[in-house]
């Protein structure tokens, strides 16, 4: 039986894989596990619900609220709030756990279920499988204990979150961006309304936004930050200084410098790096990244002396190894960025006003403080059909990755990754020259099909 819970949450078509019902188990199934493990003789569990604009995020917020609350549990309702948000109510209402409805960056007829333990935390494995195993226990076999009278739960809307969470992006800020024009793109999201209040709060000018106008059919459709292109033109046009590209749920940030050129997240995450290391906020001058992360951020931290630990693709992995190590700032390519000492995870409205922070502290264009890394061409190749269970011991494949490695030498990088979800195998070249890597790339791809097809 394939396990419900991926790499964040519970995803999947709305009202065909994600239904109503399944919500409402898994929310009483979460209240027994989350809520139970926090409580204490005397204390009324609480648990914070927030979704992004989706449709579908209406009857399942329902769900979700009915579940806890016939588990005993009182909610919170915060409204369309981005995920980070939902996280940092979770901690500062002392909550004992959060739910969060969004598929991120998916496509609207998607959605998702994001648990939050005491504090903002996002659940580790093992609190996981006890959630889904105890939603499938009852499934199929007795029903819940349910609390009757005043044992049940009690539903508010909470009005102030918005304004609590705006102003603890602000009051965390090193700088104010007053003299700073920025473009938001908020994907039609989670973001649409906070993103622009906590930068004009902020101080600064927020000249226009894209993807503002959520109807709960256009989240991430033609906007956000997987579709660059609007918000490039427009900030061209406008003459800001930046722009600023969330995701659906806001858990991410992507940037445009002044010349329209897009600004990934292992800039960002450069940027950010030096900045606190000069603060000295970088604990042990050490960032974390993915094994994703381009070898021109590599190349860069070396040359800033700051350390770099990579993990298994995934914020997740990256949060674990911050968490476990002590480590103040991690983060993707893709644009999740983790500020732990202001965020339980990563916050693309936050990742925005850090970086507009150090554009407006040092009154440097983006394009400079971005130019601290070179980003190396990288090429990414899926191969399909093939037996990914055998990529770490195939002696052929083997072969021709320590043949492209030495080929590429120091200023080139290799990597051969199973896919977690499909019967695909990526391959990942990175070289100074993009025909270079395109032609490494095309051989490994062809080694991939030979070796494991």
């Amino acid at each position: 039986m394939a396990r419900l819970f991926g790499t964040d949450g519970v995803r999947g078509v709305a009202n065909a894989d994600l239904t109503a019902e399944l919500a409402l188990g898994l929310s009483v199934a979460a209240a027994h596990v989350l809520a139970e493990a926090g409580s204490f003789e005397g204390h009324r569990p609480v648990a914070v619900v927030g979704r992004d604009p989706r449709a579908s995020g209406e009857f399942l917020e329902a769900a979700v609220t009915a579940g806890l609350a016939s588990a005993g549990v009182d909610v919170l309702r915060v409204g369309v709030l981005p995920t980070p948000a939902v996280a940092y109510l979770t901690g500062s209402l002392g909550a004992d756990l959060g739910v969060m409805l969004s598929a991120s960056h998916n496509p609207m007829p998607d959605n998702g279920i994001k648990f939050f333990a005491r504090g903002g935390h996002k659940l580790a494995d093992e609190l996981e499988d006890r959630i889904e195993e105890l939603y499938r226990g009852h499934s199929t076999g007795a029903p819940w204990e349910r609390p009757t009278g005043a044992g049940v739960g009690r539903v508010t809307d909470y009005d102030q979150g918005f304004d609590n969470y705006v102003a603890h992006l602000v009051g965390v800020l090193p700088n104010r961006l007053d003299g700073l024009k920025v473009v938001i793109d908020g994907a039609h999201g989670s973001a649409a309304r906070v993103s622009p209040e906590a930068f004009a709060r902020a101080g600064a000018h927020v000249v226009t936004t894209i993807g503002a106008e959520p109807d709960g059919l256009n989240i991430n459709d033609g906007v956000g930050s997987t579709h660059l292109e609007r918000l490039r033109a427009t900030v061209v046009e406008a003459g800001a200084d930046l722009g600023i590209a969330h995701d659906g749920d806001a858990d991410r940030c992507l940037a445009v410098d002044a010349a329209g050129e897009e600004i990934d997240g292992d800039q960002i995450l450069a940027v950010l790096a030096v900045a606190m290391r000069e603060a000295g906020t970088l604990r042990k001058d050490t960032v974390v990244a993915t094994v994703m992360s381009n070898l021109g951020f590599t190349l860069a931290m070396e040359r800033e002396g700051i350390e770099l630990v990579r993990t298994a693709v995934g914020d997740r992995y990256v949060l674990e190894e911050m968490k476990a190590q002590g480590y103040a700032l991690g983060g993707e390519q893709s644009g999740h960025v983790i500020a732990l000492d202001h965020a339980t995870t990563g916050d693309g409205t936050l990742t925005g006003l850090l970086l507009a922070a150090r554009v407006a502290a040092t009154g440097r264009p983006l394009a400079e403080l971005a130019g601290v890394m070179e980003r190396l061409p990288q090429v990414l190749v899926n191969v399909p059909d093939v037996d990914r269970s055998r990529v770490a011991t195939s002696q052929e494949l083997n072969s021709a990755v320590s043949e492209a490695e030495a080929e590429l030498g120091a200023t080139g990088r290799v990597l051969l990754r199973p896919s977690g979800t499909e019967p695909l195998v990526r391959v990942m070249v990175e070289a100074a020259d993009i025909e270079q890597a395109r032609s490494v790339a095309g051989r490994l791809a062809d080694a991939v099909k030979s070796a494991l097809g």
